[in-house]
């Protein structure tokens, strides 16, 4: 053999060799992936997940809406904005079903895994949606409906409702309270009746006059409504309402009011003695990480003071101080017997009918069923 045929042959075999080298995995890498693969595919970001939402007004009414949009927030704060997309429809009344169904199909479409439908009226289109898209969770605020994706979720704000009442029992020199009321749902007759029973606890002689606007959020309405209240004596407003109209109501005409769902003492700062608040910032972590986990289940949650998700916001100095004592008095019993430490017999209608036994206490169906107002109240269901 000639010493060209045997370099030839040589130089074949080395490269033989190092292609054969370079097929074989490095040494704690997996077979086809180098290291700087593997290091593009630990840079990737992580998908987010992508939560919807449905506001009933707009999310910075300074009350309903504001206090559900502080309560997502802070869950995204607490989770990490990197992990979660917070999608937000406002305004979507809930009095129009289309207009419900056409925002969450736009949720659902934008690729949102779990929907907060965040006001009472959107309860039959959620469940509807919730039976057509099996494979999204659904949230709704304030009702009662469930299935295997469809969670409903609200807490026990009559307790606050009923140390406001302590405060307003107090308060009133007229013994005329005024209530603006939203729609006559079981919901509002029982912030009524909680209310009317703090107020009754401490004034027996006081009354609490209602008047309805039949919405949730209707500003101008509800400021009328406060007016109307006023004109008849009322000297302590309260309400049940989505925007702090009927407390500005009260600031103008210089009486004393309350807020509700959201701290409201901007809004009148010479009027303002608390109001009743949602904190829904720890609900609302801990299902969207639930979702994050794999961990998502039906819940039926419906919590009060003993856990934070409801709250009496902090008192101002126009709150008399026989009120104060008797909250510090009267709180730990609320937060360890519930709503059963007020709606517990004997109770009497406005109309002066026994509805309550002695010692029987409503149970939760029945006040999510409620339709009759406690002795007390000056005003009937529309």
């Amino acid at each position: 053999m000639s010493w060209k045929k045997v370099w030839i042959t040589v130089l074949a075999l080395v490269l033989t060799a190092g292609l054969l080298a370079s097929c074989q995995p490095a040494t704690g890498e997996p077979s086809g992936t180098s290291s700087q693969e593997q290091s593009q595919a630990q840079s990737q970001p992580q998908e987010k997940l992508k939560v919807g939402i449905v506001y009933i007004s707009p999310k910075d009414d300074g009350g309903w809406s504001q206090a559900h949009s502080r309560g997502f927030e802070e869950a995204v704060a607490a989770i990490g904005a990197d992990k979660v997309e917070l999608n937000e429809i406002e305004s979507i009344e809930d009095t129009d079903p289309a207009g419900t169904e056409t925002a969450i199909r736009t949720l659902i479409a934008n690729g949102s895994e779990i929907i907060f439908a965040t006001s009472w009226g959107y309860i039959d289109t959620v469940e509807m949606l919730a039976d057509e898209f099996p494979d999204v969770k659904f949230e709704h605020c304030s009702g009662y409906k469930s299935a295997d994706n469809f969670d409903n979720y609200f807490a026990q704000i009559e307790q606050a409702r009923y140390l406001t009442g302590i405060i307003a029992g107090y308060a009133t020199k007229t013994d005329k309270i005024g209530y603006v009321g939203a729609q006559p749902l079981a919901e509002v007759v029982r912030g009524l009746n909680a209310f009317t029973l703090g107020v009754r606890s401490v004034n027996p002689d006081a009354e609490v006059h209602v008047l309805f606007t039949g919405s949730w959020f209707n500003p101008e309405q509800e400021k009328a409504n406060a007016e109307a209240l006023i004109q008849k004596g009322c000297d302590v407003m309260s309400q049940h309402q989505d925007s702090p109209s009927a407390l500005i109501a009260a600031e103008e005409a210089g009486i004393l009011g309350f807020g509700y769902d959201n701290p409201m003492g901007s809004f009148a700062p010479n009027a303002y003695l608390s109001a009743p608040i949602f904190n829904w910032g720890k609900y609302y972590e801990s299902k969207i990480q639930a979702m994050i986990d794999g961990t998502w289940s039906v819940m039926q949650s419906w919590d009060g003071l003993e856990t934070g998700v409801v709250e009496l916001d902090t008192l101002s100095d126009k709150v008399p101080q026989e009120a104060k004592t008797k909250i510090d008095e009267i709180r730990p019993l609320l937060e360890e017997q519930g709503n059963a430490y007020f709606f517990t017999g004997p109770l009497k209608d406005n109309k002066g009918n026994d509805v309550l036994a002695d010692g029987v206490a409503l149970t939760k169906d029945e006040q999510f069923a409620m339709d009759w107002l406690v002795e007390g109240v000056v005003g009937e269901l529309p």
